[in-house]
């Protein structure tokens, strides 16, 4: 026997999606990052901090929304992932700008940061520091993540020629930010699909309330 629907399902465990918790880890990393790496008087790392933070937080509100509106938790959904890809292309920009390297998707390292799994940031920051040091990264070692401002990232010369092979601090976090980004808008495409296969199946808050009180008629003496 079929559990009778209830007009107000089940919502709000936002802590235990996946999404969420890749989406709140990239945010640690990227407060993190910022201060290490960008100017504080660049706007850059407002923005970056803020599109980090808005991802975490619309997952965080679609869920919360989605016990009386469907169309809400597919919008807010939608406009974390928009987030997190501002914030992608962010980090893209710091590489670029700077003559660093950007790691293709086949790159063995992006696969060993997913199977190593980070839960914090300290996490991430230990494995960062591993791989500068496996591939002899200019720079000695220093607090999490690196040795921060004080790091010499290259400037227009042939350094621009030799990132992969002699990288810095600044662009394995970079780069292992951008695999974490990748991991979480993937996660919140499956989201965002699953989510709008049960809208269009269930449909919304309004069809809801109409089954839930014909089947409450129905059920009278």
């Amino acid at each position: 026997m079929t559990e009778p629907e209830t007009l107000i399902p089940p919502h709000g465990g936002y802590r235990h999606l996946k999404s969420f918790q890749v989406a709140q880890l990239v945010y640690d990393v990227t407060v993190r990052f910022c201060d290490r790496y960008v100017d504080p008087r660049s706007r850059t790392v407002d923005q970056m901090v803020q599109a980090a933070r808005s991802g975490v937080q619309n997952i965080a509100e679609g869920s919360q929304a989605s016990g009386t509106s469907k169309k809400m938790e597919l919008k807010l959904t939608n406009v974390a992932r928009a987030s997190l890809d501002e914030l992608r292309l962010d980090y893209e920009d710091f590489l670029r700008q700077r003559g660093l390297a950007m790691w293709p998707r086949q790159d063995p390292r992006r696969q060993a940061l997913i199977d190593r799994r980070p839960a914090t940031a300290d996490d991430v920051a230990v494995w960062v520091r591993a791989v500068h040091q496996r591939q002899g990264g200019p720079g000695g070692p220093g607090g999490p993540g690196g040795p921060g401002r004080s790091e010499q990232e290259p400037s227009t010369s042939s350094t621009e020629s030799t990132p992969s092979t002699q990288p810095t601090y600044s662009e394995i976090a970079a780069n292992a930010a951008l695999t974490l980004l990748a991991v979480a808008m993937a996660l919140l495409d499956r989201q965002l699909a699953a989510q709008a296969a049960a809208f269009e199946k269930e449909g919304g808050f309004t069809e809801r309330l109409y089954r839930v009180r014909k089947a409450a008629r129905q059920g009278k003496p």
